[in-house]
């Protein structure tokens, strides 16, 4: 992946600044990106790619987007708006069997509460909603969670 600055625009003690980003793969498939970076935050502004993404490539393209501008910003990140929250913009969140056993306590504490179970683990989490429903079919699948109930 290739990334250039774009341009950056100083605004009383921010900096916001726009990235390129093109990607080329080996059988002619390319995506072009322009990402804006600002108030700790990665925003995809604009993207190009042929032939078109799925929404589970598009996750991947974002995360890497999000590595290559915290790299493009370097060890003084934060200082000039290039996302003093460290790498990822979302909350670190464990894999593997705790991973699995925090998505459920999350999702219960949510139906005991009245509120939407999915929701509250894609706060908790920060995934998307695919991804979130995805950890907790895996918490379901580990035995933690009950079987979904059929729809009529």
């Amino acid at each position: 992946m290739s990334v250039r600055p774009a341009w950056e625009v100083r605004e009383n003690e921010g900096t916001t600044r726009w990235f390129e980003f093109r990607l080329v793969f080996a059988d002619g498939a390319r995506i072009d990106a322009l990402a804006v970076v600002g108030d700790g935050c990665v925003c995809v502004e604009e993207m190009r790619a042929q032939p078109a993404l799925s929404l589970d490539d598009l996750a991947v393209l974002a995360d890497l987007i999000e590595e290559s501008v915290a790299e493009a910003c370097g060890p003084e990140a934060g200082a000039d708006g290039c996302g003093g929250q460290g790498r990822r913009a979302r909350p670190s969140w464990p894999r593997g069997p705790e991973g699995r056993r925090l998505v459920a306590q999350e999702y219960r504490a949510a139906q005991r509460d009245g509120a939407d179970p999915i929701l509250a683990v894609m706060g908790a989490t920060g995934h998307s909603r695919r991804a979130s429903l995805r950890l907790i079919g895996q918490a379901r699948d580990a035995g933690l969670l009950p079987p979904r109930r059929a729809r009529r």
